[in-house]
């Protein structure tokens, strides 16, 4: 009997969403609700496993991990890029390795919902009306002001548009961008430095790369106005987060919206709990009812379709 193995399940709704009748032949699945990042205690944990289910990238799969985990042969992931998977070394290894479709429009919902939160100061005000409280801030106005988009791609576009509904001058900057592409998006292309210069909401949609590691840097930052906010729903490692919490910590820009973390889970004692400047939330970008119906539903076809033989939407090396 194949023993598949469902990882990450945070919120125990994993099988409220998985049909494994669907399947050719019985298999044992188990659903793990923890994240476990040693890879000793990974390796452990999916040592009796051939088939594993990843949720995004909240768990690594580098080729030592691999390496180690001998009977495994089919690693699903939701979405169709995941850095966290060697995908040469598992297809070296003879791990066939399958992907699913996606939500398209989750996450530049959350960076509106993010974006709105910080400039209106909602979380504070939240926690001052619930204490007896009224009217405690001074929040900032989308209207007239300018949108600066880092990243104009398939989710930076629809946060582009959005951010012109609202009736602001959006600005976009990356580095491949070409001035029809930004016509477009109804945008305008900029260099970095007028970007981060002007804008008044600076918002990073990027793709995690070697190339963006760290594309955002200290002095990008500092260049931003006192009352402008940051939002990073794309990843963590993309902005220099050392320098996001100085600028923070010390006042020099008015907020950020920060979905993404160099390490998650956010370990409990990082410093950016402790900063009421950012509104912080725990990687939801994909996180929807909606989402998670594409990506389980076309998680159990994948296996299906392996375990007859016929695997659906191979992620390939390169």
């Amino acid at each position: 009997m194949h023993r598949i193995a469902v990882l990450d399940d945070y919120q125990s709704v994993a099988a409220s969403f998985c049909d494994w009748s669907q399947l050719p032949e019985p298999a044992e699945v188990v659903e793990f609700h923890d994240a476990v990042a040693d890879p000793d205690a990974l390796v452990a944990r999916l040592r009796p496993f051939d088939v594993v289910l990843a949720m995004r990238e909240r768990t690594r799969f580098p080729r030592e991990v691999l390496e180690r985990l001998p009977d495994l042969r089919l690693l699903v992931t939701t979405g169709m890029r995941n850095k966290s998977i060697d995908v040469t070394a598992a297809t070296e290894l003879g791990i066939t390795v399958c992907g699913t479709g996606s939500q398209t429009t989750a996450t530049a919902e959350l960076t509106w919902a993010l974006i709105l939160a910080t400039l209106r100061h909602v979380p504070q005000e939240d926690a001052s009306i619930r204490a007896g409280g009224w009217q405690q801030t001074l929040g900032g106005d989308l209207a007239g002001g300018t949108l600066g988009v880092v990243g104009l791609g398939r989710l930076g576009s629809q946060v582009a548009r959005i951010g012109a509904a609202f009736g602001m001058d959006v600005v976009a900057w990356s580095q491949n961008l070409t001035d029809e592409r930004a016509a477009e998006c109804g945008a305008r292309r900029v260099g970095k430095e007028e970007l981060f210069a002007t804008a008044d909401v600076v918002t990073v949609h990027l793709v995690w790369s070697k190339r963006t590691r760290g594309l955002i840097t200290a002095a990008d930052l500092a260049r931003m106005k006192p009352t402008a906010v940051f939002v990073n729903t794309s990843r963590g490692p993309i902005v220099e987060e050392a320098a996001l919490i100085d600028v923070l910590r010390e006042g020099r820009i008015a907020g950020a919206g920060i979905d993404v973390y160099d390490t998650e889970p956010l370990p409990r004692d990082h410093p950016l709990r402790e900063l009421r400047r950012a509104v912080l939330t725990p990687h939801l970008g994909y996180v929807t009812r909606g989402s998670y119906e594409i990506y389980y539903r076309e998680a159990v076809e994948d296996v299906a379709a392996w375990l007859s033989g016929r695997p659906l939407r191979v992620i390939r090396p390169g």
